[in-house]
């Protein structure tokens, strides 16, 4: 089967989404937690950034609008790479987490080459 869409997600929920937090929150709570070493920080910020440089921040993330984010399969085997990193150090300090192929996002409120936001609201797409 040939998938649309790829989110990596914790096991626990955003405040704002009441969804479960994608790969940057996770690493950025391990970092506001302390649990990283200085290198695994430096690590992490570097991939962090080379995003940033690389693909835009949709507008509603930058609101902090109850939205998640997937990256978009067929254009995105470069990024999943670039966050391998990130995956190893939630599996080095045990930070569970999925990796969810899906066809069905909801409603997409934002969308670029790579990546869509989609709505969500009390934790579930809508």
């Amino acid at each position: 089967m040939k998938y649309k869409y790829m989110r990596i997600q914790g096991r626990e929920t955003s405040y704002i989404t009441k969804y479960p937090k994608g790969i940057f929150s996770l690493c950025w709570n391990l970092i506001r937690d302390e649990q990283l070493t200085n290198e695994e920080k430096e690590l992490f910020i570097s991939i962090d950034d080379w995003f940033k440089d690389n693909l835009p921040e949709p507008k509603p993330c930058k609101n902090h609008e109850k939205v998640i984010t997937f990256f978009k399969c067929e254009s995105t085997v470069e990024m999943i790479e670039k966050l391998k990193p990130a995956t190893a150090l939630l599996d080095r300090h045990q930070k569970p987490y999925d990796v969810v192929y899906t066809n069905f996002v909801g409603t997409i409120v934002y969308e670029d080459d790579w990546q869509v936001a989609v709505q969500v609201e009390n934790g579930k797409m809508i």
